[in-house]
């Protein structure tokens, strides 16, 4: 790879990660407007480790309590507020783990066509419009019980199935159960943080079976730029969202989803 191809794939990666508009559609979007060859699986793999160093910089001081906590619940079986939401971030993984396991081979050679990409985007974006507009309240992400991690947590299995947007169904499910749109995506970053350790941890060691050469300073550029763009994506969506709510990443998804219609049918 150049670094024009470097550069605006750990870009396209690190800002559309943590928005709802879906990063699988974008990353099939750019090599078709731009006639590059496929990135490969080790660059895969570096830009999912950018956007985790992202969130755990950034919530690095949630994250710290919320361990602590969760360890002493632990030893002491007693939860708070923080062991709360840890558990919660873990409980709301193991739908999308069980899920990843069952269908992942399914949706692989089914269902990734830009078509499918588009009916997501689309959908799914309406979904998230409706949700924002009828159904957002004022809780917050430590007053979750366990069905609505339940809830969430299978809604973000359900973005297993192509332009379906991690975070944007796991924000669409949150709001539907009253959160504030700050603390459904609060909730939405922190649950991304074990999806993207198994996915790198599983990109990786498919990489190694594979034998490839690695080139290192395409993977360190990923890594720096898709980092650093995920941090300023994730600390600007949370203020944007506050002001002006999730109405224009609704427009914009049913017009990307436009878009791939126009390209591939």
């Amino acid at each position: 790879m150049d670094w024009l191809q470097i550069i605006v794939l750990a870009l396209v990666q690190g800002i559309t990660e943590f928005l709802p508009v879906s990063s699988s559609a974008h990353l099939i979007l750019v090599p078709v407007l731009t006639g590059w060859q496929d990135q490969g699986l080790a660059f895969d793999v570096a830009l999912h480790i950018g956007s985790l160093g992202a969130v755990l910089i950034y919530f690095r001081q949630d994250i710290l309590v919320m361990t602590r906590s969760w360890a002493h619940s632990l030893v002491t079986r007693r939860l708070d507020s923080d062991a709360r939401l840890a558990w919660a971030v873990l409980l709301g993984t193991i739908p999308v783990g069980l899920a990843g396991l069952v269908f992942d081979d399914i949706i692989a050679d089914t269902l990734r066509s830009p078509l499918y990409m588009a009916a997501g985007l689309i959908l799914f974006g309406i979904a998230l419009g409706w949700a924002d507009w009828k159904h957002r309240g004022q809780r917050d992400e430590r007053q979750l019980t366990w069905k609505d991690v339940l809830f969430i947590g299978i809604a973000q299995a359900i973005a297993l199935l192509p332009g379906t947007s991690r975070s944007g169904i796991t924000i669409t499910a949150a709001l539907l159960l009253g959160l504030s749109r700050e603390a459904a995506a609060r909730f939405s970053f922190l649950l991304s943080i074990p999806v993207i350790v198994i996915a790198c941890g599983l990109m990786t060691v498919e990489l190694i079976d594979s034998g490839n050469d690695t080139d290192w300073q395409a993977m360190f550029a990923g890594v720096v730029i898709s980092g650093i763009s995920a941090y300023l994506c994730i600390h600007y969506f949370l203020g944007f969202i506050k002001r002006i709510g999730m109405q224009p990443f609704v427009i914009y998804r049913i017009a990307l989803g436009l878009v791939l219609i126009v390209f591939f049918v």
